[in-house]
């Protein structure tokens, strides 16, 4: 096969000098050879030179068509990087459509350049430099031609060209911007969402280009009625490659808030609810499950913004998405959830969903599937969507009632990041005010245990920082209560001892706070949260060790219990810990940890032992460094 090629090269060489009829042939020889890597080794670009500025029309449409096959390897596309076959070409694009009307040749010359172009940084500069972008560009502008048989294969070869040529960059896609392209691509989308089956041709090779501009150009954001054309194009199209281009542009366009809303009041969540409900049964293929997925994303991607979620929450979306907690179909569930998660972002709204049972379907659905094996991503959505029910005061008995603590225990087993970060998170917002509930959590041991194991050796900062968290949270709202008569109020006057003030005997139950102490690593997770990284956390600390101090320090100092707490702080090094919170933090300190930091100095110091301890770090004088407290002192 080589040899024949290399005898057809050298008879087109010979040709071309005075192209004859056997030219001709001899180009559409070589144009139907399969393999273009046969003709690697030659030199043919000074050869097609002189063909493509051939006077016989015929010619020079065979040669571009030689060009675009043998430019499909890689050696000969940087061959034909030549100014003046570039030139050439574009001249002869600048003609079109020719007076003929024939697009058989500006077919094969888009194919040619935008082979050459292909991943070819030299050939896109060389267009540049020549001003052959306006030419490109100026190919968008035929609409009506008259060569009805080739009018699919020019859309189609002008849209690869164009596309070869944007992907060079941002640099050549501001150019295009600059030159119109948007304005171009605008009126070409309006014809076709006229008749999107009639002119789906059209719209698969010119929404590609848009999702080249958007990819180059950094906050792109298309005309309003650009936006509404694409949900209705989406609406109208049977085709999937189309209604996946609809959903990745209306992807990148969604991140605006403004758009989000326009296209909530178009109706493009309701318009996807019902393709989904439609075709549900035929996404059994990846490229269809894919598709499915994409679609369900930019619902939810839609419900974040603000505007957008209290819009269609009037519309018929929210029972719809209420009516996907029934279905089988995992994605379409999850979708459900995230966007029940969404709508659950007032109170006004998470109240609704709890006295509408909406509240006891996501338990449900919870119940089954909160086990290791079950889907992660359902999970997390399912959390997400709790936590936010959780949060408004009237719903926290109605959803600990309906069985939330039980139903979400279980998932203790599951060590995924993201679902163990909403699992503590949901359990904290339950807890919060919840003093029977959180007494009783205090005594769990396998909670306990988990929440010291993942406090110290999680990977994940969020996982360790809401371990920490609910720790100090389930004694806060166990006992602040039960203890509040020995701390200041806020904003009074830091007590000098507070010691004096406290009764010899309260009558409350301190078994859940030694059941918790009585695990290993308790003590010493609230003493290392003192350093964390923010001050809400810092705080929570320091309050937790208030508790701590109040019911074990300042009675008996003589009992076990007593005398395990001071150890596991010295231990711990809290005299260490407090100094490094407040050289780290004293400038940043508002005046509640201020207060809350001086109780537990004032509270620790009820012990011998820890007052020895808490002077052999200066905390005396570390406390007078602090600048709200001189402040105080200069007024």
């Amino acid at each position: 096969m080589a040899t024949e090629i290399d005898e057809l090269i050298e008879q087109l060489k010979t040709t071309s000098v005075s192209p004859s009829d056997n030219t001709t042939t001899l180009l559409c020889e070589i144009s139907a050879t399969k393999d273009p890597k046969l003709f690697d080794k030659h030199e043919l670009a000074e050869c097609f030179l002189s063909l493509t500025q051939c006077g016989d029309t015929n010619v020079r449409k065979e040669a571009a068509k030689c060009i675009a096959e043998i430019t499909k390897s890689e050696v000969q596309r940087k061959k034909f990087t030549k100014r003046a076959i570039i030139a050439a070409f574009l001249d002869c694009l600048r003609q079109v459509p020719t007076p003929d009307g024939s697009m058989e040749l500006p077919i094969q010359i888009c194919r040619a350049l935008g082979n050459i172009c292909y991943l070819n940084d030299e050939a896109r500069d060389l267009i540049l430099e020549l001003e052959g972008d306006a030419v490109l560009l100026q190919l968008l502008d035929i609409s009506d031609i008259e060569d009805v048989s080739n009018a699919a294969q020019f859309i189609k070869v002008r849209g690869g060209l164009l596309s070869n040529y944007l992907l060079g960059g941002e640099g050549l896609a501001k150019r295009a911007m600059e030159l119109g392209i948007m304005q171009k691509l605008q009126k070409i989308i309006d014809t076709g969402a006229s008749n999107v089956e009639q002119h789906e041709d059209l719209l698969l090779n010119t929404l590609p280009l848009l999702s080249i501009l958007t990819e180059n150009v950094a906050d792109l954001n298309f005309e309003s009625s650009l936006n509404i054309q694409l949900s209705r194009i989406l609406a109208a199209s049977t085709n999937p490659d189309l209604a996946e281009m609809c959903l990745e542009l209306l992807h990148y366009q969604a991140e605006s808030d403004e758009v989000k809303l326009l296209l909530a009041k178009d109706g493009l969540c309701e318009t996807i609810y019902n393709l989904l409900e439609k075709y549900k049964t035929l996404a059994s293929t990846s490229e269809a499950r894919a598709l499915m997925k994409l679609a369900c994303e930019l619902i939810v991607l839609i419900l974040t913004g603000d505007e957008s979620m209290h819009y269609l929450y009037t519309t018929s979306l929210l029972q719809n998405m209420v009516d996907w907690l029934d279905s089988s179909d995992i994605d379409l569930l999850t979708t459900g959830v995230l966007a029940l998660g969404n709508f659950a972002r007032t109170d006004s709204h998470c109240i609704y969903f709890v006295e509408q049972k909406t509240m006891n379907k996501l338990l449900e659905v919870l119940a089954k599937n909160n086990g290791v094996k079950d889907d992660v991503r359902l999970q997390h959505a399912l959390l997400s969507a709790l936590r936010n029910l959780v949060i408004p005061k009237p719903n926290k008995n109605a959803v600990i009632e309906a069985g939330l603590v039980e139903t979400i225990l279980p998932m203790l087993e599951i060590h995924q990041p993201p679902v163990v970060f909403k699992l503590l998170g949901t359990l904290r917002m339950t807890v919060d005010g919840q003093e029977k509930l959180a007494l009783e959590l205090l005594k769990n041991k396998t909670l306990i245990e988990q929440l010291v194991h993942w406090s110290k050796s999680s990977d994940y900062a969020g996982v360790t920082g809401e371990s920490l968290r609910l720790m100090a949270w389930l004694v806060k709202h166990a006992y602040l209560s039960k203890i509040a008569y020995a701390l200041p109020r806020k904003g009074d006057a830091p007590a000098e001892q507070i010691a004096d003030k406290i009764p010899l005997s309260q009558d409350y139950d301190r078994s859940s706070l030694s059941e918790f102490l009585s695990n290993g690593g308790t003590v010493e997770a609230m003493v290392s949260m003192l350093t964390a990284q923010h001050l809400v956390m810092q705080n929570e600390a320091l309050i937790a060790l208030c508790i701590l101090a109040v019911v074990y320090l300042t009675r008996d100092l003589e009992t076990e219990q007593s005398k395990l707490l001071q150890d596991d702080l010295i231990k711990c090094e809290v005299g260490k810990k407090l100094a490094e919170l407040i050289s780290k933090s004293s400038d940043s300190m508002t005046k509640e940890i201020v207060e809350n930091l001086q109780n537990c100095v004032n509270l620790l110091k009820t012990s011998e032992k820890l007052v020895a301890h808490l002077e052999e770090n200066n905390i005396n004088e570390l406390l007078k460094s602090i600048p709200i407290l001189t402040e105080y002192c200069t007024l």
